[in-house]
């Protein structure tokens, strides 16, 4: 006899089953879109550092295949970063069928706030923190070096830091859930608050280049965020409360 249980959650793999390959024909579909355009795609990426090279500088390739694979690689991260928001609805689509009507009402909220929030983090690291951190690598090299950046090393110093502020900017997403989930309570992530700044920065210095300025502004944005998610927390724990007395006193 067929357990019926059992049949439900194969049912829920071949869903999600699914789901996933209809997000990775997405992610091809977009990658076919953006490869004409993959060589403007990195001079684009390249430009915070193209801009500042001394005159006579310029980006080189090591390797014999490095001119083609290294646009190609970063035409294949852009369509994943582009891709993100399918990826949350599809991801929407698959949990949204098992949460209850008063559960839906904040974690669709939290999904588009993941989305916001990760191109937040991207676009952060693009425009404020690479012109930072490349103009103090560029200018505190010695007169007697000429600084010439191989195209992959740049390609792996950029997504490191694209996908470190990405995902850090999820903090207050992060700290929403384990709140309202009941896994940590608010006034005892404010207790280690001062623990989890020395990680904050201790995780900033092993997802950032080796030097001050980028480890203290991802750290502190991260600080801030967290402290954006406790408020928010807050906030919507006081609403919760609300409408329970209201609830109770109806009945």
């Amino acid at each position: 006899m067929n357990n019926p249980n059992e049949m439900s959650y194969v049912e829920h793999l071949r869903e999600f089953r699914s789901r996933l390959i209809r997000f990775f024909i997405f992610v091809c579909l977009v990658l076919i879109c953006c490869l004409p355009f993959a060589n403007e795609i990195y001079f684009f990426i390249s430009s915070p550092l193209t801009s500042i090279l001394p005159e006579g500088s310029n980006m080189i390739a090591t390797e014999v295949a490095s001119p083609f694979v290294a646009p190609l690689r970063l035409t294949i991260y852009c369509a994943l970063i582009l891709s993100m928001p399918y990826c949350f609805i599809e991801l929407w689509g698959f949990i949204s069928p098992g949460l209850y009507k008063k559960e839906r009402t904040f974690v669709l909220p939290l999904l588009i706030s993941s989305i916001i929030l990760f191109y937040a983090g991207v676009a952060f690291a693009f425009f404020i923190v690479s012109p930072i951190i490349l103009n103090f690598f560029i200018y505190s090299a010695p007169d007697s070096i000429q600084v010439m950046t191989d195209i992959n090393k740049y390609l792996d110093f950029v997504i490191k830091l694209f996908f470190a502020f990405g995902l850090a900017f999820e903090i207050p997403v992060a700290t929403f859930l384990l709140i309202t989930s009941g896994i940590a309570q608010k006034e005892s992530l404010k207790k280690m608050r001062p623990y989890l700044i020395v990680g904050f920065f201790f995780l900033a210095m092993l997802l950032t280049p080796p030097d001050i300025f980028s480890q203290t502004m991802l750290a502190i944005p991260v600080w801030v965020l967290f402290e954006l998610g406790l408020y928010f927390s807050r906030i919507i724990k006081r609403q919760q409360v609300r409408n329970e007395h209201g609830t109770a006193t109806e009945d």
